[in-house]
């Protein structure tokens, strides 16, 4: 017997050395030398449904060290880190908070998969930059680059991963709050806006200073109804594919990480639940690798739209469509294992969306140095560094439209003895920032703010005058306008701020009013009775009406809200030492009535005659049809005419492409750039065509008296359109390109597709 028994241990002995040595092994999934897709495809196989859950899910972080370490709420999010079962945290930030809870995630948990940490970074994380709409009005598409990589850089050292943007949303719309954090009116530049700021977000993702970037709000967002935020959106799909899919497109083009659903319906299906959007076009027609987050609890939302009954069913029609990470309203992490139990939901989908969110994970090396984002050293010697606010102060000022600028009343003349600047937002940090500069970071850039008065002190000191004006509700009273005049009236020139607080720009910031308060206008007519030079410095995150303003004042000076730097880079170019170059992106209306005012409409069957003369045409009756001011336009220091504009051939194939050459002069005293943009129209189609297009633009550098040719090359492509089911189409016929230095103030040739 005890021989026998010698013989089986001798012989299986091999085998349970081989068993031992293989419990050993370091999984396949923490091997740095494997494939990422053979790490992922480890980790899959180990997981339960529950931990696939939990990668889906996005939850609120907040704080979670000191006395936050205490509270309930947070130590029960600390147990789901622990049982797996959050994936991603946002608001979780700062080198020291998010390696604390990363440390749980990895060393806690049963795989120890890491977290990714999530944070809205829309123009700038400490060292802010101008708001995406004005940084666009800069067509520096170079610098919309750097901009997003400087955001990056600081956001990565302090922890981050990820960031929401940029926002992709075409938007006619200057009620919609939301229209600060796009590039404009029209598709094509915001298609190239975005791409820019995708490779500024990302780089490569190879190294620690570049994070994740969030194509929102997929899609059609910026089409609400009336500008309210959250509203219906109700479009054709010719309009969707033409106007509002070529911004998301060339993002996820330039390789975006994630994509994120919007809160709005498309065909009376909700967004994060509409398979035509994700399923059918993202996925499947893009072919797009990355993966689908839900905007704040959009997939439990879909119950407020009658489109889900509960939680349960949002969670099934939500993933059902394609769409993946779930965050904030739990419906995921809640009901998916029994949705997958009960065979509603395929498990193959839910690994397909869960090996999305693992890819980037190892992609950028957390599984292997968790804590690498997470320098407190690099953190602090990034963040509002020399060189960043550099890069800031040369963005805002790159940002800043000239409107208006009779008789040549900027830049201030040197020999200027007091310039009366008059206004609160002047001098209020507080109403220089919108809702995007993460307030509960302990206001950094409030703290570190350059306002206007900062800025022309620093560049004039004794010369400037400050007075109020105006209160901080935008209200005013006779003795403050009285100290306003007294100051302007001894001034060589009187610097008024207007507009409105940063505060009204953002989500949920919808005006039906986006116009300059009435104290504000009676303030600038008291002034105007000086006889002083007055420079209206309008501060908004939108366009607004500027009509009332017009006979008041000399000049016209868009600021926006430019960030950090926004004092210095005023000044700047109220100085001259920056001689403004920014256009407008979206076209400034006339009147409220107006609105939405675009240039790239369609004509209707009953355009306006060239005489203005006759009845029965789309007109109004009381105001123009036209904007105020049209898109693409902005002023110089400078002038410049276009001339000798020639095209290659008036009668092209399909296969061949367009040269259109320009000569631009710089008609001017002094140096400056110019922004020369290309427009098509297609004159008659199988679907109508809007009146123009930008399909090009050029920012050129030109002397005082220089002249230059510039080349455009126009393509099958840029003369195509989609149709209804996404094909796009090149019809032969009649088509006319324009070149100039606005959408309205042109040269024009005719040409023939054939």
């Amino acid at each position: 017997m005890k021989k026998n028994l010698f013989v089986f241990i001798f012989l299986i002995a091999p085998f349970l050395l081989i068993a031992q040595q293989k419990s050993n092994e370091t999984p396949t999934y923490k091997n740095k030398k494997a494939s990422i897709q053979d790490r992922i495809d480890d980790l899959i196989k180990r997981m339960t449904i529950e931990e696939k859950a939990g990668q889906l899910n996005q939850l609120n972080g907040g704080t979670f060290t000191g006395p936050a370490a205490n509270d309930t709420g947070q130590k029960a999010k600390m147990q789901m880190v622990r049982d797996g079962k959050v994936g991603s945290f946002l608001n979780v930030i700062g080198a020291t908070e998010t390696r604390a809870v990363q440390k749980i995630a990895i060393q806690e948990s049963r795989l120890g998969i890491p977290i990714l940490f999530a944070f809205d970074i829309i123009h700038g994380y400490k060292t802010i930059f101008p708001i995406p709409l004005a940084e666009a009005c800069s067509w520096d598409i170079p610098q919309i680059e750097k901009n997003s990589s400087v955001a990056a850089k600081e956001a990565a050292a302090a922890g981050l991963h990820w960031t929401f943007a940029p926002m992709c949303d075409i938007s006619n719309d200057p009620r919609w709050g939301r229209v600060m954090e796009g590039a404009g009116e029209d598709p094509f530049y915001g298609s190239v806006v975005a791409a820019a700021r995708v490779k500024g977000l990302q780089g490569n993702l190879n190294d620690d200073a570049h994070i994740l970037s969030t194509v929102k709000h997929y899609a059609a967002y910026g089409a609400v109804e009336a500008g309210r935020e959250y509203n219906e959106v109700d479009i054709s799909r010719v309009a969707l594919w033409n106007k509002y899919l070529p911004p998301y497109k060339a993002a996820v083009d330039a390789g975006a990480a994630t994509v994120m659903n919007s809160f709005n319906v498309f065909e009376g299906v909700p967004a994060s639940g509409n398979k035509y959007l994700v399923t059918d076009v993202l996925l499947n027609k893009w072919k797009f690798k990355g993966f689908v987050v839900s905007d704040w609890s959009s997939f439990s939302e879909m119950i407020n739209h009658g489109y889900a009954a509960n939680g349960k069913d949002a969670a099934y029609k939500a993933i059902s469509a394609g769409s993946m990470m779930d965050m904030e309203s739990k419906v995921v992490i809640e009901n998916l294992p029994q949705l997958v139990k009960e065979g509603k939901i395929n498990v193959q989908q839910v690994d397909d969306a869960v090996k999305r969110i693992l890819f980037y994970k190892f992609k950028l090396g957390l599984f292997d140095e968790p804590y690498k984002f997470s320098d407190e050293k690099r953190e602090a010697a990034t963040e509002l560094s020399k060189e960043n606010k550099a890069e800031a102060r040369k963005a805002a000022a790159g940002s800043i439209v000239l409107l208006k600028n009779d008789n040549q009343v900027l830049p201030i003349n040197s020999s200027a003895k007091k310039i009366a600047l008059i206004g609160h937002y002047a001098k209020s940090k507080e109403d220089m920032f919108d809702f995007w500069i993460g307030y509960w970071t302990g206001k950094p850039a409030v703290d570190d703010a350059v306002t206007i008065y900062d800025g022309l002190k620093n560049k004039y000191g004794n010369a400037v005058e400050y007075s109020e004006g105006y209160n901080a509700d935008a209200t005013t009273s006779d003795a403050l306008i009285n100290t306003a005049v007294q100051s302007a009236s001894t001034a060589d020139v009187v610097l008024v701020n207007i507009g409105i607080s940063g505060k009204m720009a953002g989500e949920d910031r919808a005006l039906a009013y986006p116009e300059i308060p009435e104290a504000q206008i009676q303030l600038l007519k008291a002034l105007q009775k000086t006889g002083k030079p007055i420079v209206a410095l309008v501060s908004s995150g939108r366009p607004l009406v500027l009509t009332k303003i017009q006979p008041l004042v000399s000049s016209i000076v868009q600021c926006w809200i430019l960030g950090t730097e926004t004092g210095n880079a005023v000044a700047d170019v109220l100085s001259g030492d920056y001689n403004p170059s920014a256009k407008t992106v979206m076209s400034f209306p006339y009147a409220i009535g107006q609105i939405p005012v675009y240039y790239n409409h369609f004509n209707t069957s009953r355009p306006l005659p060239t005489d203005k003369d006759g009845n029965w045409f789309s007109r109004y009756r009381d105001i123009p049809n036209a904007p105020l001011y049209p898109f693409g336009f902005g002023l110089s220091y400078t002038t410049y005419s276009y001339s000798n504009m020639q095209i290659s051939n008036p009668i092209m194939e399909r296969t061949d492409k367009l040269t259109v050459t320009v000569t631009v002069t710089n008609t001017g005293k002094i140096d400056g750039e110019e922004i020369a943009q290309l427009y098509i129209r297609d004159i008659t189609a199988s679907i109508i065509r809007p009146v123009k297009e930008l399909k090009g633009f050029r920012k050129i550098k030109l002397k005082a008296g220089e002249s230059k040719e510039i080349s455009f090359v126009l393509s099958g492509k840029d003369l195509s359109f989609y149709d209804g089911t996404g094909q796009m189409h090149l019809e032969p016929g009649a088509f006319k390109v324009f070149v100039g230095g606005d959408s309205e103030h042109v040269l024009g040739k005719d040409f023939v597709v054939q």
